[in-house]
């Protein structure tokens, strides 16, 4: 294990490079580095790490799974940071992760809304919700089967649903480039397929600006179909063990 210094050289050498392949996409795309935030998702990575990010000035973190994120969260509750809880929520985690996740990006399913919303209630805060898309669905159900995301066609009511629902607002849609299905292996046309549904959405709700898509490997794909999020995990902190 490397010490804390070289670590950080480690990080912020990681970081500049996502950053010049975010500002190139952007540029290629015609829009503003502004436009697209960075997400860095940390998922089995310590505390440690996410406090050397924050030193680098790294301000939205992600992550997976509650039982990782919630000590995480609270042992960097004195830093500025925003936490984005991206991995599939079980309606018995909510409590939990209504205490530290300002958006949930894996909303996909009717029956999450309410048990969210209540415990964000309780937190006395407001979460923004995503709803999570399953484009594998799409002309193609088999291809979807026991993976988490709404049809497509799902989406609109999921959205009101979340709208009507104390404690949540809609934020906006997510998806991770299918491995089966119509869009399997052409992610640039999976992108530019969300893009069309978030903007059905924002016509119904226009504070749900959030275009959550793009991982390390198709950052590039998602922001030319207009992702204003990126979730980036392995190209800032390195290459995960296999059983993370």
């Amino acid at each position: 294990m490397t010490d804390s210094g070289e670590r950080k050289e480690q990080l912020a050498a990681n970081l500049a490079k996502v950053e010049e392949r975010i500002a190139k996409a952007c540029a290629a795309a015609g829009r503003s580095r502004g436009d697209v935030t960075l997400i860095a998702v940390t998922k089995t990575y310590p505390a440690s790490d996410v406090r050397l990010l924050s030193s680098l000035g790294v301000g939205q973190v992600g992550e997976n799974r509650d039982q990782e994120a919630g000590p995480k969260a609270a042992e960097c509750a004195d830093l500025p940071l925003t936490w984005h809880f991206i991995g599939q929520l079980q309606t018995n985690k909510a409590k939990s992760v209504a205490r530290y996740a300002s958006y949930v990006h894996s909303v996909d399913r009717a029956r999450l809304a309410a048990p969210l919303g209540a415990a964000a209630v309780r937190e006395g805060r407001e979460i923004g919700a995503l709803v999570q898309v399953a484009l594998d669905a799409e002309g193609d159900p088999a291809a979807h089967a026991g993976r988490g995301g709404a049809h497509p066609d799902e989406v609109p009511e999921l959205v009101d649903r979340i709208a009507a629902t104390e404690g949540l607002r809609p934020a906006g849609l997510m998806t991770v480039a299918p491995l089966a299905g119509r869009y399997a292996g052409d992610a640039r046309a999976a992108f530019a397929r969300l893009a069309e549904l978030a903007s059905l959405v924002r016509a119904a709700h226009p504070a749900a600006t959030m275009v959550s898509a793009g991982m390390s490997g198709d950052l590039e794909e998602a922001i030319a179909a207009g992702a204003t999020h990126v979730r980036i995990g392995s190209a800032i902190l390195g290459t995960r063990s296999p059983l993370g």
